[in-house]
């Protein structure tokens, strides 16, 4: 096995020289990292094993991942530190080559041969570095083959950018601790969130520009229905209306890629290799995808499907390039790494926190000072929510209940697969997908709402298309206030060009915007931050984050930050 000496801490940003440090004080056995997609995981990990390596504490290492693409990055970053890590290690080797100082493996591969990998890791002291570890909870068997194939690690470090699960199956090596509701809660030795890592110019701020617009299908009884994405509808109506306006043949995503399109190009004349990627329910509409941004662009896109060999080549290839578009179904859009990528639009109606995080995650990577993310989304009240609270820490709980009243829309990944294969299956017993229009119903920034509500193509929704590619956070936030207020000047001196008072939509709008401008007083006011304001608010009168609050809870809380005293 070749030597290694561990290099200087020097270039470490400020979250992985404290984790390090708080690691190599108690060298414990078991450490859980978490730290936000895109702050550097993989490079925390591998100074860890270097150093263990360097002194003797460990002889081997050990990656497993989710993802065959991740176990080539893994290597890559290590031959960059002068650690050599074997990528192509297969389950019909009895030992990686003495060339290597380990191997990387995914989560799938150790499962389908467990007591191969426990041979390996009880005949060298091993270092054994779990990638996003949330994943040996995925399947009962995928636990407990972890669990066969590394209880006599010498040194276990698993990390995670979203240490939750939706289901009971506990992580393998992480600690439950029981709360006073008496449910167990993972535990973490450091974390590095989302907000930490925003503060500190690590990640990228994320605005999220929300598509509604009216959707119209057909049942199998032959009726007739329309329904509005973004205001309050039952499940079945918001599924059949999500669904319709996902349809590749519809007229919803080519407006929307259109507008992702302009908005890319707008920050490729201040970031001329910015990227875009679309994320796919499936590979069927992410070919379809691909040839509507031929249409619309001029040019061909990166489709990289899952389950095909050359999918990592073509990631790769598409980092390395120039070139604007990239189109993968929602199975790589975690692990994909890819710092160019500056817009997204989320074609899936995967919902779980689990899957957003990990899917914007891959937008937020930071390059240089001013650069935002820009995803183009739904706007159904669960995504809402989530794009609302990007900053909210969670940990895996067990024994809470898997399906919360609404407000929650905390469903795990096998459950958001059932769902799109019913409504696949529904469609063809006769459901059938009419069309839907596009309209911008609100932009997010920073866990605030700024209503819009313009038709795709118009001057208004170009307004926010055409935003700066290179604003920092806070001039992003001043920028979406003044737009805002500009945009209801111009409406308001037109005359007749307010929704009427009174319809869902336009009362929903301008209750934002009243709420919105409330708070800001109040913030004056008090002196609390805004966000401190909404949640307070959310205390007193109950109800999701204010994009996805409905017309009665958004005048509740227009009645109480009235009363609210500092």
């Amino acid at each position: 096995m070749p030597g290694y000496a561990a290099p200087s801490t020097q270039a470490l940003r400020g979250w992985q020289r404290r984790a390090m440090v708080k690691y190599l004080a108690a060298r414990p056995r078991d450490f859980l990292a978490v730290a936000t997609p895109g702050s550097g995981k993989t490079t925390f990990a591998l100074r860890i094993a270097g150093e263990l390596l360097a002194d003797g504490t460990v002889e081997r290492i050990t990656i497993v991942v989710p993802t065959e693409h991740l176990k080539i990055q893994w290597a890559r970053a290590a031959a960059g530190i002068g650690i050599s890590l074997d990528p192509k290690f297969s389950n019909s080797s009895a030992q990686n080559s003495d060339e290597y100082h380990g191997v990387v493996v995914t989560y799938a591969q150790v499962a389908s041969h467990p007591g191969r990998h426990r041979v390996r890791t009880e005949n060298r002291r091993t270092l054994v570095v779990f990638d996003e570890i949330h994943h040996g909870g995925d399947a009962k068997s995928w636990g407990d083959a972890v669990r066969e194939a590394f209880s006599d690690a010498t040194r276990r470090l698993a990390l995670t950018g979203t240490p939750f699960r939706s289901d009971d199956s506990a992580i393998p090596f992480v600690t439950y601790e029981r709360g006073p509701d008496g449910l167990q809660r993972s535990q973490a030795d450091h974390v590095y969130g989302y907000a930490d890592a925003l503060a500190d110019g690590v990640v990228r701020p994320v605005v999220f520009l929300a598509y509604s617009g009216e959707s119209r299908w057909r049942d199998s009884a032959g009726e007739e229905h329309a329904a509005r994405l973004g205001e309050p509808l039952n499940a079945e109506q918001t599924a059949r209306a999500w669904r319709t306006a996902l349809n590749p043949a519809g007229e919803w995503m080519p407006a929307v890629i259109a507008a992702a399109d302009k908005r890319l190009q707008q920050k490729r004349q201040h970031v001329p290799d910015a990227g875009g990627m679309i994320i796919a329910s499936d590979q069927t509409a992410a070919r379809a995808y691909a040839d509507l941004l031929t249409k619309i662009t001029g040019e061909v896109p990166t489709v990289v499907l899952s389950d095909d060999p050359g999918s990592s080549d073509r990631i790769t290839q598409y980092a390395q390039s120039t070139s604007r578009w990239l189109v993968a179904v929602r199975m790589v859009s975690e692990g994909v790494d890819v710092p160019r990528l500056a817009v997204g639009v989320y074609a899936t109606s995967a919902s779980t926190p689990l899957f957003f995080a990990q899917a914007i995650g891959r937008y937020v990577r930071s390059r240089r000072p001013g650069e935002t993310a820009s995803i183009f989304l739904p706007s159904v009240p669960n995504l809402l929510q989530l794009a609302s609270e990007m900053e909210a820490q969670r940990n895996h709980v067990l024994g809470k209940p898997h399906r919360e009243p609404q407000g929650e829309w905390d469903e795990d990944a096998l459950a958001d697969a059932a769902k799109e294969k019913s409504e696949r299956d529904e469609m063809d017993n006769g459901f059938e997908m009419l069309g839907a229009d596009a309209e911008l119903d609100q932009v997010i920034f920073d866990g605030s709402s700024f209503g819009t509500a313009t038709p795709s193509g118009s001057d208004e929704e170009a307004d926010y298309l055409g935003i700066p590619g290179l604003l920092d956070a806070a001039q992003m936030r001043d920028l979406l206030r003044r737009r805002q207020d500009e945009q209801l000047k111009k409406r308001t001196a037109a005359g007749g060009t307010l929704p009427v008072p009174g319809t869902t939509h336009g009362q929903l709008r301008d209750l934002r915007k009243e709420l919105n401008a409330l708070v800001t007083l109040a913030h004056h006011r008090t002196g609390k931050p805004h966000g401190w304001i909404h949640n307070e608010l959310r205390r007193i009168c109950g109800g999701p984050v204010v994009a996805a609050a409905n017309s009665d809870q958004l005048a509740a809380r227009i009645e109480a930050v009235r009363s609210l005293r500092a």
